[in-house]
């Protein structure tokens, strides 16, 4: 049987960091994966161009059952960290909206950093590895597609179900199971709203265009743009929401985020008379989507003055156009989420080292744990520092 230190299953983004952060420490490390290649997320993210961590990060970007314990893996491997190391590498970066950081290139001077670091430590990579049975007797037993395998400490980081299509699945969840371990309750995150009321037309029709506004669920709001698509709603703010939104919930979203509507239409009235609301509306928001705001909100004034209508009426549709309510049917599911919320319980891990408190030498990392973060690099970081400091001790 072929002996290891470390055992990882998983080479994604928290699967490589531990491999090189515990092979550069001496220790002899096996990271399997049942993909032909490692890493295979990293080269989609961003576009192609990787938004590998944000320059303003904290404890509040992520959700899970537990909303203290990534704060101890995210103070000790920073973005500060992981930006060092991609300097280091002479890789180009910049800076987008919201602290967000790309790769000027390609996500694939990422993945190739990790992959020699992992080299130089002395990480042995095997894929097309698929794991059929694990056992624990005073070290961990792997029966595999490409062999045996035995070592003292264990690593989870399998991720989550989000992107089937790249062979996402539960196994994870099924190996902290076999341990012990509790998994909160998974759905998509990051992910797009589907509709099955009048929305769902309007989307169709309005498929293409992008609007900047604030979203609202519950005490929850981001500011940036949304996508309407034939499926529905997408975008960073409808991506962003969707984590916290439950089934059966509204949100709202506010299409004039910088003013007040009310004022604007009174505005409108007070300088333009003769004209036409939509006319005037066309001015702020593209002129398919006032179209479409007409035909639900003043269809029986689309041919009236803006002078002829009561101060009381245009109230209202100023109040519609900062707070349009609107009622998801439900996301378009795990095949185009960028997450997976929920996962492994968090009380039952070490948040110094991501260890079992219930099985001695096994650990998770990486998105297969109950910690979700925000668009725009948060995941990434997660993934960096969870990886980091579980490579420090296994």
């Amino acid at each position: 049987m072929n002996q290891f230190d470390v055992i990882i299953i998983g080479a994604g983004a928290s699967g490589l960091m531990c491999a090189l952060t515990a092979g550069a420490r001496g220790r002899r490390v096996l990271l399997l994966d049942k993909s032909n290649k490692p890493g295979k997320k990293i080269l989609l993210s961003g576009g192609g161009r990787c938004n590998f961590t944000n320059l303003d990060l904290s404890a509040n970007n992520y959700l899970g059952n537990n909303p203290h314990f990534c704060k101890s893996a995210l103070s000790r491997y920073t973005q500060w960290d992981f930006i060092s190391m991609v300097s280091s590498q002479g890789i180009p970066w910049h800076e987008r909206d919201h602290g967000q950081l790309f790769c000027d290139e390609s996500a694939k001077e990422v993945l190739a950093m990790l992959l020699r670091a992992a080299d130089e430590a002395g990480v042995e990579i095997r894929t097309h590895c698929s794991v059929e049975r694990i056992e624990h007797d005073g070290s961990y037993q792997l029966r595999t597609s490409l062999g045996n395998f035995t070592a003292q400490s264990l690593v989870i980081a399998t991720g989550g179900l989000s992107f089937p299509t790249m062979g996402a699945s539960g196994f994870g969840y099924d190996v902290a199971r076999q341990f012990g371990h509790s998994v909160t309750d998974t759905r998509a995150g990051l992910v797009p709203f589907t509709f099955s009321d009048q929305t769902k037309g309007i989307c169709e029709r309005l498929s293409g265009t992008a609007i900047p506004v604030t979203i609202h669920c519950k005490q929850t709001e981001f500011s940036e743009a949304l996508l309407f698509t034939h499926r529905g709603m997408s975008g960073p703010s409808v991506l962003q929401i969707s984590n916290y939104w439950q089934p059966g919930e509204a949100v709202t979203v506010d299409l004039l985020p910088s003013e007040s509507a009310v004022s604007l239409l009174l505005e409108f009235k007070r300088q333009h008379p003769k004209s036409l609301l939509r006319t005037l509306l066309s001015r702020h928001l593209p002129k398919a989507l006032v179209a479409e705001l007409e035909s639900l909100w003043w269809s029986e004034l689309s041919q009236t003055p803006i002078a002829e209508i009561a101060d009381k009426r245009l109230q209202q549709i100023g109040e519609h156009l900062n707070g349009w309510r609107l009622k998801p049917s439900g996301t378009e599911g795990y095949r185009t989420a960028e997450v997976t919320l929920g996962g492994i319980d968090c009380d039952e891990l070490s948040s110094k080292t991501m260890e079992s408190k219930r099985q001695p030498g096994l650990y998770f990392i990486g998105e297969v744990v109950d910690v979700t973060g925000w668009l725009g690099g948060y995941n990434f970081q997660w993934a960096w520092a969870s990886g980091h400091v579980a490579g420090e001790v296994v």
